[in-house]
């Protein structure tokens, strides 16, 4: 009966707004993550991100892929564990290479790291992300799903119509204030925004 019950308790069907939710949850959450990184190895508040506000998306990417990829493995930690890393260090190493190409910068390098790929990966940011993932699909999304389903449904439609209005004033922000933004990869010659 209990294998029933831990069938039945994985294959809880998610709306829209959930991973709306869930995507502003993580990328805010990797937002926080950074700025305390930063504070504590630097010094120093540093806003991360190409956004002005407080989220990363790619925390929120890498929250929702790891939660529709991995959800089915939440009783078997090191399988999520090993498999985030891998998720998410291909994730990442993405990410950096598209942001170098479209904005000319790189923002973060990785280079000083041990087994380190081209500075955009390395084995302590895939460890981390391991742990991270483990963490997130197997003891806290069954935490952040009660919380969500505690919420009525207007509300939740409500804070997701927000967040996806938060959301969107930045890219608009960015789009009037980059000459970059969304248009041909920048001609101008690489510069390094963050050495890990």
């Amino acid at each position: 009966m209990e294998i029933k019950k831990n069938r039945e308790d994985l294959k809880i069907e998610h709306d829209f707004f959930y991973y709306v939710m869930l995507f502003f949850v993580l990328a805010f959450a990797g937002w926080i993550w950074e700025v305390l990184l930063s504070y504590f190895t630097r010094h120093a508040f540093i806003n991360r991100g190409v956004y002005r506000g407080p989220y990363l998306p790619i925390y929120g990417v890498g929250g929702v892929l790891l939660c529709l990829l991995l959800r089915s493995l939440r009783k078997r930690p090191l399988t999520v564990f090993l498999l985030s890393m891998a998720v998410c260090s291909v994730l990442e190493y993405l990410t950096s290479f598209y942001l170098e190409r479209h904005w000319g910068v790189r923002w973060w390098d990785y280079s000083g790291h041990f087994l380190n790929i081209s500075g955009r990966i390395c084995l302590l940011g895939a460890v981390t992300f391991g742990l991270g993932g483990m963490a997130l699909v197997c003891f806290l999304l069954p935490f952040y799903e009660k919380l969500y389903l505690k919420l009525p449904g207007k509300w939740r439609i409500l804070l997701c119509l927000l967040f996806l209005e938060f959301r969107e004033s930045k890219h608009r922000y960015l789009y009037l204030h980059s000459k970059h933004f969304m248009t041909e990869p920048c001609p101008q010659p690489l510069k390094v925004i963050y050495v890990m």
